[in-house]
């Protein structure tokens, strides 16, 4: 080991609190103990941040200025040197997280990825439809329909495009790494933010993004910054690592302008169509992807066809302490409906109930995405093929105005390729930045401002979710990291709260990981961020800590929404989305109200400590993320929305948009299964 090697991991053992020690029950057997490299680590997250490497460096630097012997020293004399010189609180975050990544940390706090009765041997092998995959030399100059897009709506589109013999093209701009490289890393999946770039973020670089600030101001930003408003991007979007989810909105969710007024400064607005025009394809929505759940225990739900193809997943023992904190309370509970697998459903395996599942890909595939479902079925039929890795940079139009194709660019063979394909239909799946950006950069003679934006609506109401929640510790150990967590909701707030516009509703989290466990302890202020009291603090509080949280429905405002960059531009030369608005200030007294629900629930419960998260402020930048939506809103009218009610682009009867861009408002739950059952009910009318 060199010098520099050991006085890296001495600093950061010192940081996460081991190394040698004169206590008990601490670890004083040496550096690199347990299979922990953490010089090795902080020198590859250099390579990977420019700015990492500098800092370590520093650190180091002014140790030794400090503590020429400091690898000799006892931890508390470490402890000392560190506190006089001030560690930079980023690099804490970080040398803690990975820590915890590792079977030495987990075995300290009684962790394990794996589920109780372990993985089947072997792993099942599922088909993404890889025999439809084509590159980009085997595309052909036209096809009936191409998709934009293979998340939710693009993917559900796809296969009742390509069941009703269309040939069909599907784009999507991400890869499809396998179930194994998605169901590992904990600093590194799309719902967490530790600095380092995410297994489903565009990679290769070139792919900025621009935020404007409240006061003026603009920052540059990259998919693994949470401003960036980045989905999924790979086979199967967000579905492919989602937390599944499965709520339908309620029948006031579509009518939200109707109920409450509009309040000054919003774009509340009424849906088009109804919560009954949309049930039928909740239905088919339920059974084409298959949802675990229970109907009964929403006061604000609506009329059901039949009840859900699968029973909800069992209970845990946090779920049991929740439905006596609810009991206790008055409040109604109920199951937390879910796209995974109660039972095999389908050919595919029911949950093992691992306590790795929201941000990771599932290894038995028991969760429903489109990537083990609508794609490979499309794939089946013969009729649609996949092209991975690809950007569709703009639509092209004939003379007249009709789009007659898309204009395609990717890496492929070691350079960069473009080419032009041609449809008779184009249906855009994108998700709301993506969609609205691909509109932006389409402009034409006849819409110079952007296709279908001759009104200025384009981009414009960009949402997704203010989420409120709380944190909450026990005196006793109630958790039993049984996944995959959210077993029990309250929905007695999604709506009828007195003074708010909405409402939403809360839930019990998803089982964090370790990693996540330190970010949740250490944000809300619980544990200190280094050090032995933050070691101590995650052996006794892992197993002692729950969380509720849950998304408001946000009301958005007009200047909420997505411009394309005057100057900046992608690798590829297209020019980026620019990312303007805030929150809107009912949107922030909406999602406190959640946060103290959520705080009052864990106190019934039997909390002896609750924090809730931070309240008030209006955060710079606008909503986006994994529930993004409303860019392109659907409507009656032309001059206020950019679709028809069956999501016909104004003007543009061969292209629909089926991701949540149409979305209006975006309910008080998670929206992946209204997207679903919308994009059925928009491609099922086109195919009629």
């Amino acid at each position: 080991m060199t010098e520099r090697t050991a006085l890296l991991t001495a600093v950061a053992e010192t940081i996460v609190g081991t190394g040698p020690s004169t206590g008990s029950g601490h670890d004083s057997t040496g550096s690199g103990n347990g299979g922990w490299d953490a010089a090795e680590f902080l020198d590859e997250a250099g390579a990977e941040l420019a700015d990492l490497g500098p800092a370590v460096e520093s650190l180091l630097d002014r140790v030794t200025g400090e503590a020429p012997d400091f690898s000799t020293l006892d931890h508390d004399r470490r402890q000392a040197v560190l506190d006089r010189i001030a560690v930079p609180p980023r690099l804490v975050r970080l040398v803690n997280a990975h820590y915890y990544t590792t079977p030495r940390a987990w075995a300290e706090v009684r962790w394990s990825p794996a589920p109780a009765d372990a993985w089947p041997d072997p792993l099942p092998t599922i088909s993404y439809g890889q025999q439809g995959w084509i590159t980009p030399d085997q595309l052909l100059d036209r096809y009936d329909a191409i998709v934009v897009g293979a998340g939710a709506g693009g993917g559900a589109a796809a296969q009742v495009l390509a069941e009703s013999g269309r040939r069909v093209l599907i784009i999507e701009a991400g890869t499809a790494p396998s179930a194994a490289e998605l169901s590992r890393d904990h600093l590194r999946n799309p719902r967490v933010n530790f600095g380092l770039d995410r297994l489903t973020d565009l990679r290769g670089g070139g792919w900025p993004r621009t935020i404007e600030t409240p006061d003026g101001g603009e920052a540059v930003v990259g998919p693994g910054d949470p401003g960036w408003g980045g989905n999924a991007h790979t086979l199967g979007g967000g579905t492919r690592v989602f937390g599944a989810q499965a709520w339908r909105f309620a029948p006031d969710d579509f009518r939200m302008a109707s109920r409450y007024g509009v309040p000054d400064g919003s774009a509340l607005a009424d849906w088009p169509i109804t919560y009954d025009d949309l049930e039928p394809f909740y239905d088919e929505a339920e059974r084409r992807f298959g949802v675990s759940g229970a109907a009964g225990g929403d006061p604000w739900a609506g009329p059901r066809s039949r009840d859900y193809p699968m029973p909800p997943i069992a209970g845990n023992r946090p779920a049991e302490r929740l439905a006596a904190g609810a009991a206790r309370l008055g409040w109604s509970t109920v199951p937390v409906p879910l796209l995974i697998n109660s039972e095999p459903y389908q050919g595919r395996l029911g949950c093992r109930r691992c306590p790795q599942c929201v941000g990771f890909a599932c290894p038995v595939e028991a969760k429903s995405g489109t990537h083990n479902t609508a794609i490979p079925a499309a794939v089946a039929t013969g009729n649609a093929s996949v092209l991975l890795g690809s950007t569709v940079e703009k639509l092209i139009t004939d003379p007249n105005g009709r789009v007659i194709k898309v204009a395609v660019v990717g890496d492929h063979g070691g350079g960069v390729w473009r080419r032009e394909v041609a449809a008779t239909e184009f249906l855009l799946g994108a998700g709301a930045i993506e969609t609205a950006r691909l509109l932006l950069n389409s402009a034409h003679d006849q819409e110079p401002d952007g296709l279908g934006n001759l009104h200025d609506q384009v981009g414009r109401y960009l949402q997704a979710h203010p989420y409120g929640g709380a944190t909450g510790l026990f005196d006793e150990e109630v958790t039993d990291l049984v996944g995959p967590g959210p077993a029990i909701a309250t929905c007695d707030f999604r709506h009828g709260n007195d003074g708010l516009v909405g409402g939403g509703m809360i839930a019990e989290e998803f089982v964090p990981t370790p990693a996540s466990t330190y970010a949740y302890l250490t944000d809300a202020g619980l544990i200190p961020r280094h050090g032995r009291a933050a070691h101590d603090g995650m052996r006794h509080w892992l197993r002692r800590m729950l969380r509720v949280v849950g998304p408001y429905q946000e009301i958005s405002t007009a200047d909420s929404r997505v411009r394309l960059d005057p100057k900046l531009t992608d690798r590829y030369g297209i020019r980026v989305a620019r990312l303007t608005g805030t929150l809107h200030p009912e949107d922030v007294r909406g999602r406190d109200y959640l946060s103290e629900r959520a705080a009052e629930w864990l106190t019934a419960a039997g909390a002896a400590r609750v924090v809730t998260a931070p309240r008030g402020g209006r955060p710079g930048g606008p909503n986006g993320g994994q529930h993004q939506a409303g860019s392109c809103r659907m409507g009656d009218d032309p001059t206020r929305s950019v679709t028809d009610p069956v999501g016909r682009v104004w003007g543009h009867e061969n292209v629909r948009i089926v991701d949540g861009s149409t979305h209006v408002t975006n309910g008080g739950v998670n929206p992946v299964l209204t997207i679903l059952a919308n994009s059925l009910r928009i491609t099922g009318d086109l195919v009629r």
